[in-house]
């Protein structure tokens, strides 16, 4: 896995959910970084780091821990790649 972290500020944060059958928890940051172009992601914390984003506001700075992921999938005779940004640690900044 490629680790890195964000620091941004929050825009929001969604509510755990389950997806599938198998009971798979997922939760959402959405963020804007602070560098000259800001950027808005969403950051996707599954299974047991949902928690990691209670007590997490808009407005608050936050750095967040990543991974980036990504697979390719190919249907069709065409491929398609998914990317996504995975969060394992979130500290509160000042």
């Amino acid at each position: 896995f490629n680790q890195m972290e964000i620091t941004a500020i929050v825009k929001r944060v969604t509510e755990a959910r389950t997806v599938g059958n198998n009971g798979f928890q997922v939760r959402e940051a959405v963020v804007t970084t602070e560098e000259q172009h800001a950027q808005t992601l969403e950051i996707k914390f599954t299974q047991n780091r949902v928690n990691l984003l209670d007590g997490v506001l808009p407005g608050q700075r936050v750095k967040i821990a990543v991974n980036l992921k990504g697979h390719e999938v190919e249907k069709d005779g065409k491929a398609k790649v998914w990317n996504s940004i995975e969060g394992w640690k979130v500290e509160k900044l000042a």
